[in-house]
């Protein structure tokens, strides 16, 4: 079979869960918009532009068929100095940045599509483009989304990078049969998180989220938000940690010490963590998130 070809492959190249979906309107597009309505999200205007293209993703590919979504796994340790500061799990940051290494496994899987539809052609995405990722994941049939927002994969949790691969070719997509989302009545994410940012099940202030101010704010952060970071100076897991899906383990230590980043120049910084997703915060913002947790 076309598809189970395909997945097979795809887990060779490390992905844990694979699905295929139509490129219909995402199903949780009205919500999207809705929320988008009611929130401010500072630095990340670019959530709202190419609605259009959000609502249907045919206009991102010419002759779009199928739209297969991919689960990559990240550590359950978070990477900590030798003195105790930690960075989100996601970050690798002993690894290349994961839009690299992602995309370029897509590039091989695309490679693996054409060899089975010679006509097709296929473009790689990886956080990348205007597309409600885990809106295609769900519909696809490989996890469900939890209170937190994140994709849950059954068997494994949240700790996973989604890929998206769309293509001419023609897959056979199985029905969609929505299962709704396995949280219950758990509420662990929204209880813990930090700053309050999950305010209700599904809903993110984006300018609250640590995740946000430690990355992607262009504002420094204040000592009353410093105070709610832990020993975390880049992302924040916390609302993944509390839920009963994940399984974390304790850090391993894999990044230089806090003394060794504040002293580091623009060159060191780029021979250490110059490919990886440190980069995309930058030196200026990772020492500031350091420098307000040490004072």
């Amino acid at each position: 079979m076309i598809n189970q070809a395909f997945i097979e492959k795809a887990k060779e190249l490390g992905f844990i869960a694979i699905g295929f979906s139509k490129p219909d309107t995402p199903i949780y597009f009205d919500f999207f918009l809705n929320w988008l309505k009611e929130v401010e999200i500072g630095d990340v205007a670019y959530l709202k532009r190419n609605i259009d293209f959000r609502r249907n993703p045919k206009r991102l590919l010419d002759g779009l068929n199928t739209i297969i979504s991919l689960a990559y796994p990240y550590p359950a340790s978070k990477p900590s100095t030798p003195d105790g500061y930690t960075a989100s799990r996601y970050s690798t940051p002993t690894e290349e940045d994961y839009h690299i290494r992602l995309r370029r496994s897509g590039k091989q899987l695309c490679k693996f599509i054409n060899d089975i539809f010679p006509e097709s052609h296929s473009r790689v995405f990886v956080d990348s483009g205007p597309i409600l990722e885990r809106s295609f994941a769900v519909t696809s049939g490989i996890g469900f989304i939890g209170k937190n927002n994140m994709l849950i994969v059954p068997g494994h949790g949240s700790y996973c990078f989604l890929a998206e691969i769309f293509t001419t070719a023609q897959f056979p997509v199985p029905s969609f049969k929505e299962t709704g989302n396995m949280c219950g009545s758990c509420t662990e994410c929204i209880d813990n998180c930090p700053t309050g940012a999950l305010k209700a099940p599904f809903y993110i202030d984006v300018c609250k989220c640590l995740s946000y101010l430690t990355i992607e704010s262009k504002d420094d952060i204040d000592k009353l938000t410093a105070g709610k970071m832990g020993n975390t100076f880049f992302g924040c897991d916390v609302c993944q940690e509390v839920c009963p899906f994940n399984r974390s383990n304790l850090p391993v230590v894999s990044i230089p010490s806090t003394d060794t980043i504040l002293g580091m120049t623009e060159l060191d910084f780029k021979r250490t963590f110059g490919k990886t997703a440190f980069e995309r915060t930058g030196r200026e913002k990772l020492k500031k998130n350091i420098k307000v947790l040490l004072t």
